[in-house]
């Protein structure tokens, strides 16, 4: 099928399909961090509770975890391409769903709806990516991926500030939704268009009881995480996750029968014998454990420890962002020449960004946001390095054929990596300076980020050996 779909579109026009699908990837990545910005201003405006407040933020990203293998499998069902424009198109469509919600039930919702159609989106991104470019091509696509991704955190930040600071048509917060409108439209168009028709698995079907059982499964293992500190971490608690771990063990029995069965598994099970897969995945979640748990930690530090302003607290992530997007570009062509050993440079990298800023917060009394951002460069040229090529390195020993499920299981890896990061070192942060102060908190959370990133080096090691020994 690689071959058939390369020979549909010519060397310019697949870089222009790049462009459409990056693009949606992008309105996906700012939607992520744009609403961060607005939520002060939506919670007066929508007299939300904390508890909605909180729900408005992470039922997007629990939507999208436990739903995005679903997408990707029915990309591969009935065609990237189709699939592709049905998410932007309900990604479109829930977007301006959030912007006209009246309460704060109502925002929840919609951002669960949103969080669900993205989940259709974002898994065609990496599918096109890997059907599209072959091997001397695939580390530049992917490095223009990685540099979206930078990017996408940056504008998300500073366009969420500025639509509200502007208050375009008296639209306030809502116009933070309201943008993704006339962009998910063109690049919708655009797809119709441009996009090639990838060829369908004839006479295949989805496996519903697959898909609820997972959602099920994922929910129950995510959502306790994430609002676990609401409520003191009840005995309770423990065991939804518990069930959610009994409800996953479930599904893997629940695949292998469908598949004893004739039918067509939700995941590709020939992808848990793949050995460097898994291995990948599990660098993956490590790496992801510790990616958007940094910015929580790194904000509530500044914020709480060091009193700086908000947009101040805001605008020191910028230069990381920038760092990241050159390391995103250089990664590429340090990925052609070093192979994986480009992850293990990024990882190595990250380690002595946190050994700086331990430095910096232990002998620098009140640090300032500008030495902050300038010591946190070299985290985010040495996040760059890994998160760029790691998805590409991990669907390399993945046949095209299931490219469409890989992606959409390294996708759920990486959400569930970030939801559980955020959780688990986000209580850690909160138990400690509870005890002691939050810059004991922001200590031992680095301290943990450090172990993180050695796990996920342990991973891309072991990752190695498999690869070369198939």
């Amino acid at each position: 099928m690689h071959q058939i779909v390369t020979k549909q579109v010519d060397s310019s026009r697949r870089w222009w399909v790049l462009a459409i699908v990056v693009a949606a990837q992008f309105m996906f990545g700012v939607d992520a961090f744009v609403v961060n910005v607005a939520i002060p201003t939506i919670a007066v405006e929508l007299k939300a509770s904390p508890a909605e407040i909180e729900s408005i933020i992470a039922i997007y990203l629990i939507a999208y975890a436990t739903l995005v293998v679903t997408g990707g499998r029915l990309g591969d069902i009935h065609g990237t391409k189709n699939i592709f424009i049905a998410g932007v198109l309900g990604f479109t469509l829930t977007s301006l769903w959030c912007g006209l919600a009246q309460s704060g039930a109502e925002l929840i919702i919609a951002r669960l709806a949103q969080g669900a159609t993205a989940a259709l989106m974002v898994p065609q991104v990496l599918a096109t990516l890997h059907l599209l470019f072959t091997d001397g091509q695939r580390n530049r696509a992917f490095a223009i991926y990685g540099i979206v991704l930078g990017l996408a955190g940056a504008a998300g930040f500073l366009l969420g500030g500025l639509l509200v600071t502007l208050n375009l048509a008296g639209t306030g917060w809502r116009a933070v939704f309201f943008v993704n409108v006339p962009f998910g439209l063109a690049i919708a168009a655009a797809a119709w268009r441009i996009m090639p028709s990838v060829p369908r698995r004839s006479g295949t079907r989805l496996d519903i009881k697959g898909s609820v059982v997972l959602f099920a499964g994922l929910l129950c293992l995510i959502g306790p995480l994430l609002f676990g500190h609401d409520v003191g971490w009840a005995p309770w608690l423990w065991a939804v996750i518990g069930s959610g771990a009994v409800i996953l063990a479930a599904f893997l029995k629940l695949e292998h029968a469908v598949a004893r069965a004739g039918g067509m598994p939700l995941i590709d099970l020939m992808l848990l014998a793949d050995a460097a897969f898994l291995r990948g995945l599990g660098a993956a979640f490590f790496f992801f454990f510790a990616n958007l748990s940094f910015y929580l930690v790194m904000t509530l530090f500044m914020q709480r420890g060091l009193n700086i302003p908000p947009l101040a607290a805001g605008m020191a992530f910028i230069p990381l962002a920038l760092a990241f997007v050159v390391a995103s570009r250089h990664s590429g062509v340090r990925a052609r020449h070093r192979g994986t050993k480009v992850l293990l440079e990024g990882c190595v990298l990250q380690i002595a960004g946190l050994a700086a800023l331990a430095l910096v917060a232990g002998f620098v009394d009140a640090p300032s946001p500008r030495l902050l951002a300038l010591t946190m460069i070299i985290f985010g040229y040495g996040q760059g390095l890994v998160m760029a090529p790691l998805s590409g390195v991990v669907l390399s020993t993945v046949k095209p054929v299931a490219a469409g499920s890989a992606s959409g299981i390294y996708g759920t890896t990486a959400q569930i990596g970030n939801a559980a990061g955020v959780a688990a070192i986000g209580a850690v942060f909160f138990a400690v300076e509870a005890v002691q102060s939050a810059r004991a908190g922001f200590f031992v959370s680095l301290a943990l980020f450090v172990t993180l990133i050695m796990a996920c080096i342990a991973f891309v090691t072991w990752m190695r050996r498999a690869s070369a020994s198939s």
